[in-house]
């Protein structure tokens, strides 16, 4: 199969790895844990682990995109900070 016209760089082909590695984890952390005791965090509703992870790739993507257009500094910064927001939406939300 000719994948040429995609452009698949090696960041590239990480990104969509790192996703589906996230979705394959949470998924069997499902199985393991069903239901996953959905919380009410900071946000005043509630959620569960699928919607952590979803809020935190969100606001990630956002993160980076802000990173690209208003910072000068490399991005591996922007995925430190990503990481943070991660961690904190899984923490407190």
């Amino acid at each position: 199969m000719d994948l040429s016209w995609m452009a698949w760089t090696q960041p590239t082909a990480i990104f969509f790895l790192v996703i589906a590695s996230l979705i394959m984890a949470l998924s069997i952390w499902e199985y393991l844990s069903p239901g996953g005791g959905p919380r009410v965090g900071v946000l005043r509703f509630e959620t569960t682990r699928g919607d952590r992870l979803f809020i935190s790739l969100l606001g990630s993507a956002f993160i980076s995109l802000a990173w690209l257009g208003l910072a000068a500094a490399s991005l591996w910064w922007a995925l430190a900070l990503c990481c943070v927001f991660a961690l904190g939406v899984f923490l407190l939300v």
